[in-house]
């Protein structure tokens, strides 16, 4: 499991933002874009790639991409 990898499968759930606008230090609630509907797409798709099913209260402590990678890599 790459960063760059999960990059991109992350950006792949936005619509209207860049995917060069989404950096591993991105603060992914503050997109203009990001909504619940896209934070399911997230999970659900992180569910699907790497088999891992985070909680509600998991997906919430991160607020950067990285930080978000480095939960589902703690997991898998």
């Amino acid at each position: 499991m790459e960063l760059k990898d999960f990059i991109k499968g992350f950006a792949f759930q936005f619509d209207e933002t860049d995917e060069s606008e989404i950096k591993a230090d991105t603060l992914f609630r503050e997109l203009e874009e990001w909504s619940s509907l896209i934070g399911m797409g997230v999970m659900n798709d992180i569910r699907k790639k790497y088999g891992v099913q985070l909680s509600l209260s998991d997906f919430k402590s991160a607020s950067t991409v990285s930080e978000l990678f480095e939960l589902v890599k703690s997991k898998i």
